[in-house]
């Protein structure tokens, strides 16, 4: 017999694979008792498929239990998402902070270097006065001594300067 084709009537039940535990009953008998719907004369399972019907559905216990899973999944999936949001926040905020700080850094670096040119200069002007005042002071110049790295270049640059 193919599968998917529909059994004869004629041939015995037992010979039918679905009907295991009615065999021995012809086809007629059983579509009789059937008919009757005597069904407590037969004491047999009227159909594997009844039987495998019950089968395919879960336990109460099991179908629980694997909603509770699937809830817990949920669960984990969503605080998942709201620390992942969190952490991209917290993560751009500090990106931000850095920035700005960054900036700000670069704005005193650029002060400060302003400030060292300034004070260069003005250490240069001092410099330029004191050497015009050496020759007229009336201190004697023996207490106040210039360091000799800082006399001769000031006066080269100076002669530098004026040629």
């Amino acid at each position: 017999m193919m599968p998917g084709q529909i059994p004869d009537p004629s041939l015995a039940a037992g010979s039918l694979p679905c009907l295991g535990p009615l065999a021995g009953i012809s086809a007629t008998t059983l579509t009789d008792q059937l008919k009757l719907a005597d069904f407590r004369q037969l004491g047999t399972m009227l159909s594997p498929l009844h039987f495998l019907g019950r089968l395919g559905k879960r336990p109460l216990a099991i179908k629980t239990e694997m909603d509770e899973d699937d809830d817990r999944r949920k669960r984990r999936r969503e605080k998942n998402k709201v620390a992942a949001a969190r952490c991209r926040n917290k993560k751009k905020e500090r990106t931000d902070f850095l920035q700005r700080e960054s900036e700000r850094l670069e704005m005193v670096n650029s002060d400060l270097k302003a400030q060292i040119e300034e004070l260069r200069l003005e250490r240069q002007q001092l410099m330029v006065m004191l050497n015009l005042h050496r020759p007229t002071c009336i201190v004697r110049t023996d207490s106040v001594k210039t360091p000799e790295s800082e006399v001769n270049p000031l006066l080269e640059q100076l002669s530098a300067d004026a040629k």
